[in-house]
């Protein structure tokens, strides 16, 4: 690999033209910081007693609130090309996960209550 040199007339030299080519042509791009996973606001409400959570976040963070002050931190992964798999926690150890596909995202807690919604 040619080693690179810094003085006044290096920008005519070879290797710093192929440099200044391979940065223009992208070939050192950045890497794409998000993933696909669907993000935005959440909207939730429990089937059998219209308990509701609601929050936003984006793949790895994921935060929800529901009506009695709990927060629940979780992530989403993407399973298959249409499904995406949600993992949510509070500081009380609890959990709540779901799936979601075209129609909507259900969720359902260790208590086996089922939450149903959507993203925005």
């Amino acid at each position: 690999m040619p080693v690179l040199r810094l003085s006044p007339d290096s920008a005519t030299e070879p290797d710093v033209l192929i440099m200044k080519l391979m940065i223009r042509q992208g070939v050192f791009k950045r890497r794409r910081v998000h993933s696909r996973i669907p993000g935005g606001f959440f909207n939730f409400e429990e089937e059998g007693t219209a308990t509701r959570l609601y929050g936003f976040g984006h793949g790895d963070h994921l935060r929800l609130r529901d009506e009695f002050g709990n927060i629940w931190r979780g992530t989403a992964e993407k399973v298959s090309e249409e499904s995406v798999r949600y993992t949510f926690r509070d500081a009380n150890g609890r959990t709540i996960t779901g799936v979601s596909d075209s129609f909507g995202v259900v969720l359902r807690d260790g208590r086996g209550k089922t939450f149903r919604g959507f993203i925005d």
